[in-house]
């Protein structure tokens, strides 16, 4: 059986994109057109459906990853903020911007909040391993997998 693990996770990422924008309960908030995705970035995102690809990066995140909490997801979206002339920090990306696509989610059915953090669902486990089962067939050079 093919799992979201077998498929290379940019292609898995934008296919779900593309069926997320079509999903009623997830939906791109007012303020995502003005924010940048945390503070070590100096621009907002330039592609105009960048939240669908952001919730599907989530979504593939907490599959793989397993009970998360937003401390962590934002370590992972982070990065290194340029300071001048001082030396680059690291910084944690957006907690706001991951904290509401988890609650879409968790709105679809894929994503459940536990003690230890969120975890997929079943529905969202079979979710991500029905669009994975699909990519392999499209890619000929997955196919020995």
């Amino acid at each position: 059986m093919t799992t979201a693990f077998d498929v290379p996770a940019d292609s898995l990422i934008s296919a779900l994109s593309k069926e997320l924008k079509e999903n009623d309960k997830i939906n791109e908030p007012d303020w995502a057109k003005f924010v940048k995705t945390g503070v070590h970035k100096e621009r907002r995102p330039e592609n105009p459906d960048w939240w669908y690809v952001r919730t599907a990066a989530l979504l593939r995140r907490v599959y793989v990853d397993g009970p998360v909490g937003i401390k962590r997801l934002q370590t992972k979206y982070g990065g290194s903020k340029d300071r001048g002339t001082n030396p680059e920090k690291f910084r944690r990306g957006s907690g706001s911007i991951i904290r509401t696509a988890l609650q879409q989610l968790e709105e679809a059915g894929y994503v459940e909040q536990t003690i230890d953090g969120r975890t997929v669902t079943s529905a969202g486990r079979s979710y991500l391993d029905q669009k994975s089962a699909e990519i392999i067939k499209e890619i000929p050079e997955l196919s020995k997998y």
